[in-house]
């Protein structure tokens, strides 16, 4: 396995954890190697309102940087209507995509039936969550 591609894995595995302790919902990272030459691993979850989507988002976004992974752009937090609800957030890792939906938009676009051949990876082997986990809102 190339340096690379084991540097992609390790980050998607740590933003899925990431989701998950601020209370994403269904988290699933998908490997894409084989079969995308745009990225390696999408992180797909699902957020309980606009509020924990943007904390989660902000946090996915830190911990890439924590591993020296710096999101290439994030898209969909802003929106030029504040009462608007956030249905999907995109956090590009450029080897690892970040997508955050509204349980709506998450069955709209149905990514894990798109990409229904990317083996799953398993990123809650040897997982503890941390005891302060969820308090994002």
């Amino acid at each position: 396995m190339a340096k690379r591609t084991t540097t992609s894995r390790r980050l998607a595995v740590h933003v899925a954890r990431v989701c998950a302790e601020n209370r994403c919902r269904d988290v699933a990272v998908l490997d894409l190697r084989r079969l995308s030459p745009v990225t390696e691993f999408f992180v797909v979850a699902t957020g309980t309102s606009s509020r924990q989507m943007s904390a989660a988002a902000r946090y996915v976004a830190d911990g890439g940087k924590a591993l020296g992974d710096a999101p290439f752009g994030v898209e969909g937090v802003e929106t030029s209507d504040a009462t608007a609800a956030i249905r999907w957030v995109l956090i590009d890792f450029v080897d690892v995509v970040v997508h955050l939906f509204s349980d709506a938009s998450r069955g709209y676009y149905d990514l894990e039936l798109l990409w229904g051949d990317a083996p799953r990876v398993d990123w809650q082997k040897g997982w503890k969550p941390r005891e302060d986990a969820g308090d994002a809102g």
